[in-house]
């Protein structure tokens, strides 16, 4: 599991959008100004997306 992922703290229950909205939040309004990073950020986002999926899914497996 992620490291950034597990420090947002969030529920596996809200939706990919809702949690990506919460890891933007907290981005350093600096860090979303610098355009040459805009590759980075998309790798970060992807990465607490695929972590976010392996929550659900380990949630969904518990469950039953």
């Amino acid at each position: 599991m992620s490291r950034a992922y597990l420090n947002l703290g969030i529920s596996p229950e809200i939706t990919p959008l809702a949690m990506l909205r919460i890891a933007i939040r907290r981005l350093h309004p600096d860090t979303l100004a610098v355009h040459s990073w805009r590759a980075a950020r998309k790798r970060y986002y992807r990465e607490l997306l695929q972590a976010h999926a392996e929550a659900q899914l380990r949630a969904r497996v518990a469950c039953e």
